[in-house]
């Protein structure tokens, strides 16, 4: 009877693994086709790699992408991770206040926060661009990161800065020598968290890119003849990255774990 049930719920996941990638398995497999056809197979060819590669307005939307996508992981992990060992320092009201004011922009509807970000820049006369595309993906991966690393941080012993501090220790110092190596952990997951936020978001970029910032999301968007043959070759790309980006995390916290 367990061994039944063991095959039952065997096919149950590879079915439900079937259902969620299959689609993706055939987008990487027709980037290879060398028909121009999104539906028929003609053979095994680069020449859309190639063509995309050649594509201005791709590269650009693709350089972009990873300059924003870095830039506000570095800045978001750095913001979220101080915030959250602040956050552990406080007492314990203001702490469950904190924690559930930074839970809101993460469930609120990714539009309302897109359109907040808006109305904020216009309010401000700041400028659409990379600039404002910047400071929305810094402030809506932010939260992702303290609620990630928080727990982590939480779970230390309160003392560790005090002691190191009576050692001889700088506040900054102590952080950095008695805490970082803690939560390395979590600063990584969270890092993985915010890059695969930014690199892929497009509502929120949409409104807050002005008509001069364009990343791979908004130039999809704007395709107005179709989708060629290129862009299942860009996709398959970002794929890749996705996937480097998860095995590398996964790859690095299995590592501290069995450190620890």
């Amino acid at each position: 009877m367990k061994k039944h049930n063991n095959l039952l719920s065997g096919i149950f996941i590879l079915l439900v693994l079937l259902f969620v990638y299959a689609p993706i398995f055939s987008l990487v497999l027709f980037s290879f086709n060398a028909n121009r056809s999104l539906t028929t197979w003609g053979g095994f060819s680069f020449e859309w790699y190639g063509e995309l590669f050649r594509s201005r307005e791709i590269m650009n939307a693709v350089v972009w992408t990873f300059i924003i996508a870095i830039l506000a992981t570095i800045v978001s992990v750095i913001v979220g991770t101080f915030a959250a060992i602040g956050l552990s320092k406080n007492k314990k009201l203001f702490r469950n206040v904190v924690i559930n004011l930074n839970n809101i922009p993460i469930v609120n509807p990714e539009i309302v926060t897109a359109i907040g970000l808006l109305l904020l820049f216009q309010s401000l006369k700041l400028q659409g661009g990379y600039g404002t595309m910047l400071l929305a993906h810094i402030a809506f991966c932010t939260p992702y990161v303290i609620i990630t690393v928080y727990p982590k941080v939480k779970s230390l012993d309160p003392s560790l800065i005090e002691a190191a501090q009576d050692l001889g220790a700088t506040p900054m110092r102590a952080i950095y020598y008695a805490v970082f190596p803690q939560i390395k952990v979590a600063i990584f997951a969270a890092a993985a968290i915010a890059f695969t936020m930014s690199f892929d978001d497009f509502v929120i970029s949409y409104f807050t890119a002005g008509s001069t910032g364009t990343n791979i999301s908004i130039y999809l968007y704007t395709l107005k003849r179709g989708i060629p043959p290129t862009i299942n070759a860009l996709s398959t790309i970002m794929i890749l990255v996705v996937t480097i980006v998860v095995t590398l995390n996964f790859i690095l916290t299995r590592k501290q774990y069995k450190e620890v």
